[in-house]
């Protein structure tokens, strides 16, 4: 027997971060109103998952198959916008959140690339582009250069994550576990690339 993917619960743990993620960028960069703030919650949310599904042709995506996801994605969005008048600074929230996200959806989308039969790269892949996917569509809408092309350590430890959930999959030691650990090794490298501004190599002179 194939090991389980990762749990649904971290599927949605990775919804409600970015969703927070989503809003709490809103609230910051854009002043948008309640219904902006969560819909870029949502987007930043959703907006990975719906990618993968698509390029698996995996129709209609999750998202639109499971009413939990759209919930989640839309409390976190609220939550955010009520919470957003008593935090005085954002900054750390914000990367804080997106950082849980990335990880979480890293390990889920590796995982669900794995259960539609996908291979090793193409699944270590395809779990970085569910990570990166809602947060690259945010920075496009409230017009920043997107993180993953400019952030400390942003697609590298999304790639280390997946891979370590699909290698441990082609070993036939997968599931939950090795989800957390993936997880927890895309967390603690994006938080040390936050924390001490490391950055993967760049062109000469930048």
């Amino acid at each position: 027997m194939p090991p389980a993917p990762p749990p649904l619960v971290l599927d949605l743990a990775g919804t409600f971060a970015f969703a927070l993620n989503g809003a709490l960028t809103a609230v910051r960069s854009a002043r948008l109103d309640i219904v902006g703030v969560v819909t870029l919650g949502m987007i930043t949310a959703l907006g990975g998952g719906i990618l993968r599904d698509v390029l698996l042709g995996a129709l209609p995506p999750a998202t639109f198959s499971d009413w939990r996801y759209l919930v989640v994605a839309a409390v976190g969005g609220l939550v955010a916008f009520v919470l957003s008048g008593r935090l005085d600074r954002l900054a750390t929230p914000i990367a804080v959140f997106d950082a849980l996200g990335l990880s979480l959806f890293a390990v889920t989308g590796a995982g669900r690339a794995i259960e539609l039969g996908a291979g090793v790269g193409q699944a270590i892949l395809l779990g970085a582009i569910t990570a990166v996917g809602g947060g690259t569509l945010r920075d496009v809408l409230v017009r920043r250069v997107p993180s993953v092309l400019s952030s400390e350590l942003y697609a590298v430890p999304a790639l280390v994550g997946a891979a370590v959930v699909v290698l441990s999959a082609r070993f036939g030691v997968g599931g939950t576990v090795w989800a957390l650990v993936g997880a927890g090794a895309c967390l603690a490298i994006r938080l040390l690339g936050i924390g001490f501004r490391l950055n993967a190599p760049r062109t000469g002179g930048h």
